[in-house]
């Protein structure tokens, strides 16, 4: 028998190309970044509700969907049932999505203020930037895990400051947000892991293609802890004790995590994301805490 594919994608193929699943890092960025102002939420709703919109849904939604139209020959053969290679998107549909959504993203951060727009420009551009020719920065995993870790942790913290502030953040909460994208390049390493193979096959250049697992797991490692080490000290110098402890204490927690983690790093990658990842952002949001009490005092 053979299959006809339809004319036009369905909404729930659509929904399933913009992968829900990823939002969630960049709208808990978000939210950390909303907290970190100090400013009362409540009566910013609108607001509120038109940021986690633009971070999740529309710029990450955008870079999935970006991702897959220009991974569709590699996914014909390693993930064939995906929307794009399994014929549910038809002809060039995910192509369209993608830019469907980076327009109305712009248009959406456009109506949220002008650093709002300037973030969701600048994320815009490197999602297109890390899937698409020329430049495809996820082909080098130095470039390309910068620029996740920048979309998926920096920019959508300045977005939700950004959204409340109405004004560039103050300067305290664009230094955390950049910490805490750098340890996110170490977090992209992990995901690398169950690819290796694919990735040597194929020429990306991931961290442990070029360096091997065991050299990459130890960079991830010491990516991720030392700009929690920095948050650690920059909080105890501005006078927030109490939240530089409980970074400290999630730190600590994560060395013992990582510690197991490099006995195995294949085997344990995964594992490692449920677990030591959760812990390190949840010291993402104690950061944004301890500038809210920072910044809500007046500092």
């Amino acid at each position: 028998m053979s299959y006809a594919a339809p004319a036009y994608p369905a909404p729930s193929v659509i929904l399933e190309l913009l992968k829900p699943i990823t939002w969630f890092a960049p709208m808990w960025a978000f939210m950390c970044g909303l907290v970190s102002t100090g400013a009362p939420l409540l009566d910013r709703w609108p607001l509120v509700v038109g940021g986690i919109v633009l971070a999740g849904p529309l710029v990450c939604g955008t870079s999935q969907a970006v991702n897959d139209w220009y991974d569709r020959h590699v996914d014909a053969i390693n993930e064939p049932l995906r929307p794009i290679p399994s014929g549910r998107m038809p002809g060039e549909w995910g192509f369209y999505v993608a830019c469907f959504f980076t327009a109305l993203s712009l248009l959406v951060a456009a109506l949220l203020g002008a650093a709002v727009l300037g973030a969701a420009v600048v994320g815009l551009a490197l999602a297109w930037a890390y899937s698409a020719p020329p430049l495809r920065l996820k082909a080098n995993g130095w470039w390309g895990n910068s620029a996740v870790g920048l979309c998926y942790e920096g920019l959508p913290w300045f977005t939700g400051a950004a959204v409340v502030s109405a004004s560039f953040p103050d300067w305290r909460i664009v230094t955390l947000a950049l910490l805490y994208s750098v340890g996110a390049h170490g977090i992209m390493t992990l995901n690398d892991f169950k690819s290796v193979e694919g990735d040597l096959k194929s020429g990306i250049a991931s961290l442990p293609a070029q360096l091997g697992v065991g050299r990459a797991a130890r960079l991830a490692c010491i990516v991720m802890a030392a700009p929690q080490f920095l948050v650690i000290g920059l909080l105890v110098q501005w006078g927030q004790p109490v939240h530089a402890l409980i970074v400290a204490a999630l730190l600590l927690a994560q060395g013992v995590l990582m510690k197991r983690l490099l006995a195995d790093p294949r085997g344990r990658a995964a594992w490692y994301n449920a677990t030591g990842t959760s812990l390190y952002v949840l010291g993402m949001l104690a950061s944004a805490f301890a500038l809210r009490s920072l910044l809500g005092a007046g500092s």
